[in-house]
């Protein structure tokens, strides 16, 4: 098996979407900036989103039974930051760093977002040290923008094709 370091070494070039998965409901509103999100299928409409398993967000979700996830624009880098932990002033309220709004399952979606999925927890499977969930779409959003994309411990964007 591949040692840990070498595997990291080598995720860290790969680039990937910025989003920032969110939840609200009994047990509490929490967010965590994450970059493992992708769809399932249209028939459901799905998405899956991995978090880390010891967090409050995977225990949120599961308690809440719904989450958001917000796809971010090329000039939100500060919004992956602050739900990633690194802006110390708004660790114990994240969401002061932008406007939300809710949907249909009563998480936060961020509302100029380049895309928003409104989610019931499906399903989750627990793999190694993170939680992989799934989640039915309720409801979306979407705007046109270049994408934050991260790679190699940086930001940058994904600037869309002209339409044709």
């Amino acid at each position: 098996m591949v040692e840990r370091e070498q595997f990291v070494a080598a995720m860290r070039r790969a680039a990937t979407g910025v989003t920032v998965v969110t939840t609200d409901g009994s047990a509490g509103r929490f967010g965590v900036t994450v970059s493992a999100m992708c769809s399932v299928s249209v028939e459901p409409p799905s998405v899956l989103a991995c978090v880390h398993g010891a967090s409050r967000v995977a225990e949120a979700v599961r308690r809440n039974g719904c989450f958001c996830v917000n796809i971010l624009l090329a000039p939100q880098a500060f919004i992956a930051d602050c739900f990633a932990g690194r802006i110390e002033r708004l660790r114990d309220d994240r969401f002061a760093c932008a406007e939300w709004t809710r949907l249909v399952t009563g998480a936060p979606a961020l509302v100029d977002a380049l895309a928003s999925f409104d989610c019931w927890l499906t399903n989750e499977v627990a793999f190694g040290s993170h939680r992989i969930l799934l989640g039915t779409v309720e409801a979306c959003t979407g705007r046109d923008g270049p994408a934050l994309v991260y790679s190699n411990q940086g930001y940058g964007a994904v600037i869309p094709a002209p339409s044709a």
